[in-house]
């Protein structure tokens, strides 16, 4: 369940424009636009909007679909829920601590989960693991 609850107002002022768009508008980013799609270091990966944990760089791999993809997100980190729009069926994520949209998994990923969690990279935060 969700635990953040604000206004649009105030989404509006702590958000980019184009983050709005994605998290709170379930807009989608451009193929191929985000740095994130290439990040290849250790770390996880943060809601834009809360600073929520999603996903592990573990997880993460190369799609070819343009967007970050994972295999797998951390526990209690997202939230899927059934879309509808666009005249087809979706499984759409959300962060599960302010309800922002992230994307949607496909059930066309690698091993061991078979799950692809294709996100925008302006949904996600990304802090690499700081090395011993």
């Amino acid at each position: 369940m969700r635990k953040i609850n604000k206004t649009d107002a105030e989404w509006r002022a702590e958000l980019a424009p184009e983050q709005f768009e994605v998290l709170r508008c379930h807009g989608t980013e451009r193929a191929g636009s985000s740095p994130l799609n290439v990040e290849k270091r250790n770390g996880i990966f943060y809601c834009a909007g809360c600073g929520h944990p999603l996903f592990s760089s573990e997880t993460k791999y190369e799609s070819g679909s343009g967007w970050p993809s994972f295999y797998a997100a951390l526990d209690q980190g997202v939230v899927t829920t059934q879309d509808r729009s666009y005249a087809m069926v979706r499984t759409e994520v959300t962060c599960a601590n302010c309800g922002g949209h992230l994307g949607h998994v496909f059930p066309d990923g690698p091993r061991p989960t078979g799950e692809r969690y294709c996100m925008n990279g302006l949904a996600l935060k990304f802090e690499p693991k700081e090395e011993a």
